[in-house]
């Protein structure tokens, strides 16, 4: 009957009234509710699986499927890191970008394809875990969390991850130790009869880092050679070339290979840079068009400085131009009087008066700040004084660098030969001054001390560079002794070019000398102030302007690499030590320590999250991994 249907047995009790009549949180006698394990029959407070997390770790592994040891691959002689499909990446030890490298080399961490949200494990927490240095070991203590029960109970569990560091070369270390493995060529070159330009030209690539990728490089007579691994290394250092130094290209490649049935060829590619002839401090006599075209200035004017484009001034009025890359090559001109060494005079300033010049409307006007820099020069050569009282007087762009006693370099006009005959009738109609003020020498350059170069405060740092087949050849007998001279010759003037130019040197990196960081101690125990007159010369190098911590006992482009046990932390040009845990606390990453890393486990007891939250512990802490 329905009635007999309806009606219970005052005996029969199932499982769901003591469920139900046994409320989580309830208080009964000052003690919470709990409930028997269905396995052990422990105490235990409610949950989903009605099980304790011994019985739940025991019957479950929340780590199933997740590999604890896997193999990193590092290049010895780049430092980096074997990403994947023949990608290498550089990561610092302890960094951000390591972890994920490790996270992505951890196998069962990923979703599978045909695998459920019910099984799925979901990483809340890694953090490095201490090593020995020389180990070739990496660990990381990682934190995962399934769930394990249909009910939707969710277990949480910590285990060590151990990761073997094995020694590969990469691509482009490979590459260096072959011969002819090169890919692409760029040829730079500049017929001139110095290598000032390449000096300079090395120091920019230093500091931009645009030798980055290059297998290697040569040096010659008149230009080196960089050799790259592929054609699109090649093309970004022409780039930058493009960016610096006025220059034209000249691109050709050569046929190594083919594979008629895939349709692939193996070419080698060569690209020709050829630098303009003009160099800083040349005296140029412009044509007439050209000196119209860039403000109606002089004919006659000096090269202040080259970048992309060709900065020229009046060394009479102070009038400045810039001579485009395009317009040079359009109709190029070579320079009336080169800075050689043996073109260039000793003068010795005997006074000087300030110059006042009236506007010209029908040229550019000079900025008050040029103009109250002319002033009307009387200096004397020094191989005169004692022999003749011969003196000049011409008005200069360096009037406000000089006084009385300073010695400088400069163009004698009257017994230089002049390479173009426009210029030599010019020169021989009176419309060329006597002589040009080049530049201000300083420290024991000036006063002609032997070991001058031995005294400056500054040093600079080289590339690491192979010399030519040709240079080798003519380095066996006198020419090669000779040329060593010439180039020791080329650098010191180099070095004088950086004294008296400020705006020369924040183009590229100075570093203290030895020297230097003595003079920076002396100065800082007596206290003593610069002279008024030190301060009105802004181009004189100070030691504010140079760079610490140059590594001398390592290769010349050392700092470029990476230094085992040193990094940056602020991204600066210094190189300072970092201790353990610095980099990941930097990056907002767990580190465990040498005392807590001896006595850690390898795998922890899995236990229940508390209120089946996914990852609750870990949503206020900065740089989780989820």
């Amino acid at each position: 009957s329905p009635q007999a249907a309806t009606s219970k047995s005052p005996t029969a009790i199932t499982m769901t009234d003591v469920e139900t009549s046994i409320q989580p949180g309830a208080i009964a006698g000052g003690t919470a509710a709990t409930i028997l394990c269905c396995i052990c029959a422990a105490p235990i407070s409610p949950n989903p699986s009605n099980t304790c997390s011994s019985c739940l770790a025991s019957r479950s592994d929340v780590t199933r499927g997740i590999s604890t040891e896997a193999t990193l691959h590092q290049c010895r002689g780049c430092s980096r890191w074997h990403q994947d499909a023949g990608k290498w990446i550089g990561c610092d030890l302890e960094s951000r970008e390591l972890m994920a490298l490790c996270l992505a080399n951890v196998s069962g961490l990923k979703k599978r394809k045909n695998e459920g949200s019910a099984g799925r494990v979901r990483l809340v927490d890694a953090a490095w875990v201490w090593t020995e240095p020389h180990s070739m070991r990496l660990k990381v203590r990682l934190t995962v969390q399934r769930e394990v029960e249909a009910g939707g109970t969710i277990l949480q569990q910590s285990f060590v991850v151990t990761f073997v560091v094995r020694n590969q070369q990469c691509v482009e270390c490979q590459a260096a130790f072959r011969q002819g493995s090169w890919k692409s060529l760029v040829q730079v070159r500049q017929r001139v009869g110095h290598k000032r330009t390449f000096l300079y030209l090395e120091q920019l690539v230093l500091k931009h880092g645009a030798h980055r990728g290059c297998l290697s490089i040569e040096t010659f007579k008149d230009g080196m050679d960089f050799y790259f691994p592929d054609k699109g290394k090649a093309a970004r250092f022409i780039s930058f070339l493009e960016d610096v130094v006025p220059m034209k290209v000249k691109s050709s490649k050569k046929l190594i290979g083919t594979d008629d049935k895939s349709n692939v060829s193996n070419y080698k590619y060569t690209n020709l840079v050829e630098i303009c002839t003009l160099c800083k401090d040349d005296l140029l006599f412009l044509p007439k068009k050209l000196a119209r075209h860039i403000g109606n200035i002089s004919r006659l004017v000096l090269v202040r400085n080259i970048s992309n484009v060709i900065h020229v001034i009046d060394p009479l009025t102070g009038q400045t131009g810039n001579i485009e890359s395009d317009a040079y090559w359009r109709d190029p001109f070579r320079p009336v009087v080169t800075a050689a060494r043996t073109r260039l005079t000793r003068y010795v300033i005997l006074g000087k008066d300030p110059v006042y010049l009236e506007r010209n409307v029908s040229k550019r006007g000079v900025n008050r700040k040029q103009r109250s820099k002319l002033a009307l020069i009387t200096a004397a050569r020094e191989s005169d004084l004692g022999s003749n009282d011969s003196q000049l007087e011409e008005r200069s762009h360096l009037g406000y660098l000089m006084k009385s006693g300073d010695v400088c370099l400069g163009y004698d006009l009257r017994d230089c030969q002049m390479v173009d005959d426009e210029a030599e009738e010019a020169r021989n109609g009176g419309k060329f001054p006597d002589m040009v003020l080049v530049r201000k020498l300083y420290g024991g350059v000036a006063v002609g001390e032997a070991d001058a170069a031995k005294k400056r405060v500054f040093r600079l740092q080289r590339l690491d560079i192979k010399t030519g087949e040709e240079e080798q050849k003519s380095g066996r007998g006198k020419k090669g002794k000779k040329d060593v001279e010439m180039e020791n010759l080329d650098e010191e003037d180099f070095m004088q070019e950086l004294e008296a130019d400020r705006d020369m040197r924040t183009r590229v990196n100075i570093y203290k000398s030895d020297i230097a960081v003595s003079k920076e101690n002396k100065e800082g125990e007596d206290g003593s102030d610069k002279n008024e007159d030190e301060e009105d010369d802004d181009q004189k190098i100070t030691l504010d302007e140079l760079l610490d911590n140059l590594v001398l006992d390592s290769k010349p482009d050392a700092e470029d690499g990476a230094i085992l046990g040193e990094t940056s932390l602020d991204g600066g040009q210094g190189m300072m030590f970092v201790g353990e845990g610095e980099r990941a606390a930097k990056d907002s990453i767990g580190y465990i320590g040498r005392d807590e890393a001896l006595n850690i486990e390898v795998r922890d007891t899995a236990i229940p999250v508390a209120d089946n939250i996914w990852g609750k512990e870990f949503l206020e802490k900065n740089g989780k991994f989820t």
